[in-house]
């Protein structure tokens, strides 16, 4: 519900698409609260029969519930938020969205970056001590390719930049992600960003007055001191796609990546107060060159593995529930995230300078 950071991006971008296109309040429908159980299912089922033509469903966890519904009601179309099976089940009325989110993550880590260099020319830290923190949820490559493309954008800009990552093991747990905050700073880390839903990570930093980039939600009115900028998915010109599609007949996309260029990534309002000079200006500059195709995040002269180059990688793309590498990523100087499939498969846990703490 609203209380997620997650699921309050989703509400707020449908509320927004509702009234962009003029739609009555009794053809919106929203269950919230639902668990990746047998719930989702007859979620699904009871508003397929309540006379819904589109059914959205936000979390990881819902996708095979929502096949199962589409399986049951073909006249109806199904969407489902970072799914991988589309792509393979083939089924006509069942649908994958995803955006390029790893472009906003890069520049929310520039705006961090930058944040980190006014720290050291002030003289609040020295070069070495510019140890970012990372609350993450759970190790999979959504989170994996979040938390690297930040990293990246952060050291573009700070060279010195390192990055400690702490797991949750949970989508939504405040207590744990305050702690993992916690843990963090006290392990020397001066800034914290996260990939969870909850709002215990930003809260923890306003506590200890520690600079923090979140995701999906503007956290300034719970971190006037701390919150610096967050980067999000617009979700809202994805349901008027498939809203639209439902009242003219057409069809949706099976699998679909929506780009920064296209209005799909966005960033929250920087905070002024905290950010260091000039830092509106250049995410300007770097967005600019994100959406001509001049910058790449995954640029493979950017990072290594082990010490290495990555010339060559393998990615599970196809899902056919076994989890072995099947696709070529490594393509013309860069790792091809979201191209083959809209959801991440970014999956190299640790890149050079990022730890799990």
């Amino acid at each position: 519900d609203e209380n997620s950071t997650y699921d309050n991006n989703f509400i707020q971008a449908l509320k927004e698409a509702q009234k962009d296109l003029g739609l009555k309040d009794d053809q919106v429908l929203i269950k919230t609260n639902i668990g990746e159980t047998d719930a989702c299912y007859t979620a699904a089922a009871e508003l397929a029969d309540a006379g819904c033509n589109v059914i959205f469903a936000d979390s990881f966890g819902h996708e095979s519930f929502i096949m199962q519904a589409a399986g049951e009601y073909p006249d109806v179309q199904f969407c489902h938020a970072t799914g991988t099976k589309a792509q393979t089940a083939k089924i006509a009325n069942f649908h994958n969205a995803f955006a390029s989110i790893y472009q906003g993550r890069y520049l929310a880590g520039v705006a961090a970056g930058m944040k980190l260099n006014e720290m050291i020319e002030k003289g609040t830290i020295t070069a070495d001590k510019a140890v970012i923190g990372y609350v993450g949820a759970f190790d999979y490559a959504e989170v994996v390719s979040g938390m690297t493309s930040f990293f990246l954008g952060a050291r573009s800009v700070c060279e010195s930049a390192t990055m400690k990552v702490t797991y949750t093991n949970s989508w939504f747990d405040i207590a744990k992600e305050k702690e993992a905050a916690l843990n963090l700073i006290n392990s020397g880390c001066v800034l914290i960003s996260q990939h969870a839903d909850s709002e215990g990570a930003p809260k923890a930093c306003e506590e200890k007055n520690v600079p923090n980039v979140a995701y999906n939600i503007s956290t300034i009115s719970m971190g006037p001191n701390t919150a610096l900028i967050s980067s999000k998915i617009d979700w809202a010109p994805y349901f008027k796609k498939i809203i639209n599609a439902a009242l003219e007949g057409s069809s949706i996309p099976s699998d679909y990546c929506g780009t920064i260029g296209e209005g799909y990534v966005a960033l929250t309002e920087l905070n002024e107060k905290v950010a260091a000079a000039g830092t509106k200006e250049k995410l300007e500059e770097v967005k600019a060159k994100l959406v001509s195709g001049e910058l790449k995040v995954f640029d493979t002269d950017k990072f290594t593995v082990n010490g290495k180059k990555l010339d060559s990688y393998k990615a599970d793309v196809v899902d056919m529930g076994d989890y072995v590498p099947d696709s070529e990523v490594v393509k013309n100087g860069e790792f091809e995230e979201s191209t083959f499939r809209s959801a991440p498969y970014f999956d190299i846990k640790y890149i050079d300078g990022i730890s799990k703490n």
